[in-house]
């Protein structure tokens, strides 16, 4: 009982640390693309996340080798998050965060955290065309349609 506590503390702790907005620092190529370089970045993109369950705006279009900030805003009263990803990535990561609510999968690049009423940054360059989407995976946020859609276009 005493380290089921003691596990829940911290992971408490750790879901206060994510929930600052901080990318993580995964640097390698993703099928979307890589963790961006800030000063590289050629546009920012506004974000906001709700309570309602939706990204606003929920489609974005951008270049191949766009490099994009993402500013983030959580105006709603629960935790949000934007985990990029292909759409089987997006599911298989919604689909684990079921199963182990408590584990911290988090701390990856392509992915932010912002607590309510808080505003966060994710800088992504994208390297190849394709169809790539954004989602809440906290867990029944990304069910409840909490998903958009990113088209990367030729340069």
């Amino acid at each position: 009982m005493r380290s089921l506590l003691i596990g829940a503390v911290l992971g408490a702790f750790a879901n206060v640390a994510a929930a600052q907005g901080h990318a993580g620092h995964d640097a390698a190529e993703k099928a979307f693309g890589q963790k961006g370089d800030p000063k590289k970045v050629s546009r920012t993109i506004d974000l906001d996340m709700s309570d309602a369950m939706r990204f606003a705006p929920a489609e974005l279009a951008v270049k191949q080798g766009e490099t994009v900030r993402f500013r983030l805003k959580n105006s709603g009263k629960v935790m949000h998050e934007m985990v990029l990803g292909t759409m089987q990535d997006l599911k298989n990561h919604a689909d684990t965060m079921r199963k182990e609510p408590g584990m911290d999968h988090h701390g990856e690049a392509g992915m932010v955290h912002v607590a309510p009423g808080k505003s966060g940054s994710l800088v992504w360059q994208f390297t190849r065309p394709g169809e790539f989407h954004y989602a809440c995976l906290v867990p029944g946020h990304f069910e409840a349609g909490m998903v958009g859609t990113i088209k990367v276009g030729p340069p």
